[in-house]
């Protein structure tokens, strides 16, 4: 018997956790189940398929076969390890979104690094910081970006090597290697890596609504089992045409619809950006019929001027969340999309992210709610002493458990165990049950006014302000108040049709005194042009009370 079989068959003598691990390795490109691999099992079924097709503006369309997408993928792969990349080395993408990012994401996880997402809209310091905190050792940038990043490339303390993305010859910078250079120069041979469904595989930094964002650690084993509760609660099919528009940094458009279509093999469209005009031009040339984006993104399309002049009645399938749809807006979507079905999907970053979905044949009955748990997921209310709630319309702090779940928060033991409190994953967010025990979706604990003594929720007060026929958005916060503590205040964006003024601010109050408890209604209108968002669609409140909070009138009262 050779030293091989002798080493079999010990592994195989008995069955315990590290003979098993062991054996895994020992045949890990038989039986391995990661995300690396996708493109290659995709690439067996579908290889002239165009699995991946770049949209831009001004008709710039590149096409790749799922064939390509693989053989690209490993010369990326090949790239980083022949230039130093270790296991688990942390790979960093600041870039739209782009063909460049879906073949650099792949790539990096064939070779085994960590790909690290940066948020675009970030500059300076809070680039640093996340490139530094998460060790990055490679860093892709897209050109757009470079003005604003030069100067403080030299403080990247980790980086070994820069890629430019497109347009090298924008990058005035010997530092930089052109990526196109790099799919021409490697061999598209996969890469000889052990590669195990525990490995992480990425870190999506939070969106820093406390000081600094945090580095959320996700495995293959936690995607892979989010992938699988989505395709089944989404009906995703290897027919759609999908429309990916929204930031691919942001783990809902990235780990609910892009991989996960991609492993089914259907037809990605990747735009840019969230543009209004660029995704109606693009689900009219394509025919999508498949398209995920929050409410404000939503609420854009349906009220952009031209929104009659594109034939949009290919779209089958209607994805929402990231935020709160306000029932107005949804029900204004039923009737504008009559043939779609929808599904609204409610979750965290740490739970990678989808946590529960309202399905299509409960939205007639139950509009403006979470849903139910998904297939991997388990969902609880608990009170602040840990109880879990099961009476319905009490509310508690939503919390979660399942395989979706993130391993921790990088170098932050801290934030970890305060997440991971009584064996659950705590959300942050407030919700109840209804009798049939569907999830309201109250508010975040941080959004949540207390006002006089009395806990108001801005949703239900945005949910009847958005009844007002003058009212395109509105965002409900607390601002300092001498009298109330925290005054319930809403800040509006009017219609175009409609002007700012006293009287319309009053005749907004006064309708809203009218469908709330008086405690509950606003007493003060604001109006904006627009509300500050996230890429990912998400108004951002906490702008929005250190904009106003700071006024003259409040600083007089505090």
């Amino acid at each position: 018997m050779s030293g091989e079989d002798k080493e079999l068959s010990l592994l195989l003598s008995e069955i315990n956790e590290d003979n098993s691990i062991r054996l895994m390795k020992k045949f890990n490109k038989i039986m391995r189940w990661v995300i690396a691999d996708f493109p290659k099992f995709v690439s067996h079924k579908y290889p002239d398929k165009h699995g991946l097709i770049y949209y831009g503006f001004n008709n710039v369309e590149n096409k790749y076969t799922y064939k390509e997408l693989d053989s690209l993928s490993n010369r990326f792969a090949n790239f980083l390890i022949e230039n130093g990349l270790k296991d688990y080395d942390r790979v960093a993408i600041h870039s739209f979104n782009s063909d460049y990012f879906v073949i650099s994401m792949f790539g990096t996880y064939k070779a085994k690094g960590v790909l690290v997402p940066i948020n675009y809209l970030l500059t300076g310091k809070d680039v640093i910081y996340q490139i530094n905190n998460s060790e990055s050792k490679f860093y892709l940038l897209d050109d757009s970006f470079y003005s604003q990043i030069k100067d403080v490339l030299p403080e990247f303390n980790y980086v070994k090597k820069f890629v430019a993305l497109n347009k090298k010859d924008k990058i005035n910078n010997e530092k930089f290697v052109d990526f196109n250079d790099i799919l021409k120069n490697y061999s598209d041979k996969e890469p000889d890596k052990i590669l195990n469904i525990w490995d992480p595989v990425t870190i999506m930094y939070t969106s820093g609504t406390e000081s600094l964002p945090k580095g959320v650690i996700h495995t293959n084993q936690s995607l892979i089992a989010e992938y699988v509760s989505s395709i089944i609660s989404g009906r995703f099919e290897n027919r759609d045409v999908v429309i990916h528009a929204l930031p691919l940094y942001h783990t809902a458009q990235k780990d609910v619809f892009l991989v996960p279509y991609v492993w089914l093999g259907a037809t990605n469209i990747v735009l840019p950006k969230g543009d209004i005009q660029l995704i109606m031009e693009a689900i009219q040339k394509y025919k999508a019929n498949s398209m995920f984006a929050p409410p404000t993104v939503w609420i854009g399309i349906v009220n952009h001027p031209d929104f009659k002049k594109y034939d949009l009645s290919s779209i089958e399938k209607i994805y929402y969340g990231a935020a709160i749809m306000p029932v107005e807006v949804l029900n204004r979507l039923r009737k504008e999309f009559p043939n779609a079905k929808f599904v609204n999907y409610y979750g965290q970053t740490e739970l990678a992210p989808a946590h529960t979905a309202l399905l299509p044949e409960d939205h007639d009955i139950k509009p403006g709610t979470a849903g139910k748990e998904l297939l991997n997921m388990m969902t609880e209310l608990m009170d602040e002493q840990g109880n879990i709630i099961k009476e319905p319309y009490k509310a508690g702090e939503i919390v979660g458990r399942g395989p979706h779940t993130m391993i921790g928060y990088l170098k932050n033991p801290e934030k970890t165990m305060e997440a991971f409190k009584y064996d659950w994953f705590h959300s942050g967010d407030i919700g109840m049950w209804d009798k049939d025990h569907y999830l309201y979706v109250i508010d975040r604990k941080k959004d949540m006014i207390k006002t006089g003594g009395e806990n108001v929720s801005s949703r239900e007060v945005e949910e009847v302000i958005y009844k007002h026929p003058a009212v395109k958005e509105v965002a409900v916060i607390g601002l300092p108040d001498e009298k109330w503590i925290e005054k319930v205040t809403a800040v509006v964006v009017l219609k175009d049709n409609y002007e700012k003024s006293e009287e319309l601010k009053k005749e907004i109050m006064e309708f809203a005194r009218n469908n709330l408890a008086h405690f509950k209604a606003p007493k003060e209108i604001i109006f904006v042009d627009s509300l500050p968002k996230s890429p990912s669609g998400k108004i951002l409140k906490r702008e929005l009370r250190e904009q106003f909070k700071s006024r003259k009138e409040f600083k007089e009262k505090m």
